[in-house]
């Protein structure tokens, strides 16, 4: 028996691995991810233009701008000198927000009194323009405490803020741990969702089956391979992100790798899943993506789990991603144990059943 799966193995991946455009395919695309996303997948706001209209020309507000112009987040400083242009600047989008000092802003400062400034938003971009305000708001907070303290004044409160695992809060470090997950899932799911369709395009799906092979023993040569590609891709990201981006790792290999079996499982069984339902190869690549997007956005990636309903909630808990990205976010970052990781570790087990089990059936079916 191990000898046949062993044979379905080896033509799958020369099958993957035949010429020279499939390999590249495989890892070519893997580099660029990695050497892009790091830079250009985040939500860090920085590099954007802030305007200011300044009705009070003091010199806390001068200086305060100064402070502005200084900042990461704001490469350019728009100088705004009526109402009317900072309503074309939003329009245009020349500015992410802007700033409006009234005209008694220094006199309020000077004489210890909270002084108002008035933001203004794009709301077409709501999400960098919160961020840009914090920013905004940070700055403003710091130039108040000094002036308190200037003016041996204690300030109305101090919050000391420590941040753990990620001290200084760099987006590498959250986008590269789950560069592991999102290759993992996009190789597996589309080796593991053409094979049945190539299959049958080709017209070799009779020959397995008038082979010794059982539908049960042509799903796991099916998955095997899938299993190493993911596996050798996950490799690449990680070694890219301990050597060239300097992510931390402080947990176990072994943990990293035995839970991606299990979560390449789960995966190789939406992907047959899909591939037992789609007649053609399009039809099979139309079904990736019909899952992996909605996955992806859904996973606690982009957004939190938290802000979804509370029937999405209980729905997403079917996804692999949403539990696999906080088994290797915790690996790379917070060395929990094996006892932690049976929180999110179960249920991969648990979907992985399901689908294969859902698959088989299907399979079994369609070939009866």
């Amino acid at each position: 028996m191990f000898s046949r799966i062993l044979a379905l193995i080896i033509k799958e991946l020369e099958m993957l691995l035949q010429d020279r455009q499939s390999r590249t395919i495989l890892i070519v695309p893997v580099f660029l991810q990695l050497a892009l996303f790091p830079f250009a997948a985040t939500l860090e706001v920085k590099n954007n233009t802030l305007a200011v209209y300044n009705e009070d020309s003091g010199r806390e507000s001068i200086e305060l701008m100064q402070r502005f112009s200084q900042a990461q987040a704001f490469t350019r400083l728009l100088a705004l000198h009526n109402e009317a242009e900072v309503r074309r600047t939003i329009d245009n989008q020349r500015a992410l927000l802007v700033l409006r000092f009234p005209p008694d802003f220094s006199r309020d400062v000077a004489a210890g009194r909270s002084p108002k400034v008035q933001a203004i938003l794009d709301g077409r971009r709501s999400n960098s323009g919160q961020i840009a305000l914090g920013y905004v708001q940070q700055i403003i907070n710091d130039y108040t405490d000094e002036r308190l303290e200037s003016q041996q004044k204690t300030p109305p409160s101090a919050l000391v803020t420590r941040y753990w695992f990620n001290p200084n809060l760099d987006y590498v470090w959250h986008i590269l741990p789950c560069l592991v997950a999102i290759i993992t899932s996009i190789s597996t799911l589309i080796v593991t969702a053409l094979s049945l369709a190539r299959e049958r395009e080709q017209g070799t799906l009779d020959q397995l089956l008038v082979s010794p092979l059982t539908p049960g023993m042509i799903m796991l040569g099916k998955i095997i391979p899938a299993i190493l590609v993911a596996v050798v891709q996950a490799t690449i990201i990680l070694l890219g992100a301990i050597f060239v981006y300097r992510v931390p790792f402080v947990g176990s290999f072994v943990l990293l790798y035995s839970s991606m079996v299990f979560y390449s499982l789960a995966l190789a069984g939406f992907g047959l899943l899909i591939s037992s339902i789609c007649a053609t190869q399009q039809q099979a690549f139309l079904g990736i993506f019909s899952f992996l997007m909605p996955a992806i956005l859904l996973s606690g990636y982009a957004s939190p789990i938290d802000n979804m309903p509370a029937w999405l909630q209980y729905l997403d808990w079917a996804n692999p991603f949403r539990h696999f990205i906080v088994i290797v976010k915790g690996l790379f970052l917070k060395d929990i144990g094996l006892g932690t990781m049976l929180h999110s570790l179960y249920p991969l087990l648990l979907i992985a059943i399901g689908t294969l089990g859902a698959a088989n059936w299907l399979v079994r079916r369609r070939l009866g």
